[in-house]
């Protein structure tokens, strides 16, 4: 199968073209290295890639290139490829607009045009708002401007599906963790604080609970509805268990051998307060479940932030 994923040089993107290409498949992989965190992090993530067998990458800018050559011939399409962060956007929205719903539409236009045979759309759970603890069927009200785009691309590529056939398929990711997480997501900077023995920030009273997912479960999950065929669902992807905040950062302690410093913020504006992911749907159409439980997951998401300390 040859894939192109978008986002390739990102967390979940450059993980997921380690796996397709460890099972065989050719990949195309898609980045334009905005400005969002320093490129070397994400050279960083590409270093497994760059020399293996059936990869190549295409350094462009959805929003602007012409993605049509790109696209045509490929059997599948993974848009990983997104503006991320709740915080920042309330301040740039411009950027996620474009980012997260125009950079979509050509994306989706461009694999209209050449028939693409499946379309997977990488979303997100801050579509459900504060509160995301039911089914795929539960209301949406997101809390910030980053849910809110993430939300009208599954929108408008539902209208793509239903008024022009595109073969769609939509992951909504819980929280995922592990190595090569962003520089701003919240488990790395808890292990970098602890590692040089700074205070972490605590926004609220550190009570609010993620069903957090490992990296590589949020890879199995997205080749599954890869492999199956499209029939415009969309699936929960989270984690096996709920876990308060405070007892995720006294697990990266213990896991640094450290004793942690915190210091308490007022929340804020847009942050989830739950998520449990009803992944019931996945379990049922796809034979997917998480595999790795949060103490195992965290502990090696420790010992890879003591690993680029050496």
């Amino acid at each position: 199968m040859k894939v192109v994923v978008t986002g390739a040089a990102g967390f979940i993107g450059s993980h997921l073209c380690e796996a397709l290409l460890a099972r065989g498949d050719t990949v195309v992989g898609v980045d334009c290295f905005t400005d969002y965190y320093e490129r070397r992090h994400k050279e960083a993530n590409l270093e497994g890639l760059h020399a293996a067998p059936g990869f190549t990458l295409a350094e462009v800018d959805l929003r602007t290139a012409p993605l049509e050559p790109i696209v045509d011939g490929a059997d599948a399409v993974v848009n990983e490829a997104a503006t991320p962060g709740l915080v920042l956007s309330w301040d740039d929205f411009e950027r996620y607009q474009s980012c997260n719903l125009g950079a979509v539409q050509r994306l989706a236009a461009a694999c209209s045009a050449v028939g693409i045979g499946h379309f997977v759309q990488a979303s997100t759970s801050s579509v459900y708002g504060v509160e995301a603890t039911g089914p795929e069927s539960s209301p949406t009200h997101p809390a910030s401007p980053y849910g809110v785009t993430k939300l009208a691309a599954e929108q408008l590529l539902d209208a793509y599906r239903s008024t022009g056939g595109l073969p769609l398929t939509v992951l909504r990711y819980f929280s995922v963790y592990g190595p090569r997480q962003r520089p701003d997501m919240a488990y790395r900077t808890f292990c970098d604080r602890l590692l040089r023995g700074e205070p972490i920030t605590i926004f609220g009273d550190g009570a609010q609970t993620r069903s957090n997912t490992y990296v590589t479960d949020a890879v199995a999950a997205t080749v599954a509805a890869l492999d199956a065929e499209p029939a415009g669902a969309t699936y929960n992807v989270g984690g096996g268990r709920e876990l308060a905040l405070l007892d995720a950062v006294a697990l990266l302690a213990e896991a640094l051998g450290v004793d942690p410093v915190l210091e308490h913020r007022p929340a804020r504006r847009g942050d989830q307060r739950r998520t449990v992911a009803d992944t019931s749907r996945i379990a049922r159409d796809l034979g997917w479940a998480p595999v790795v439980a949060p103490e195992e997951g965290l502990l090696r998401q420790a010992r890879w932030a003591l690993g680029r300390r050496r």
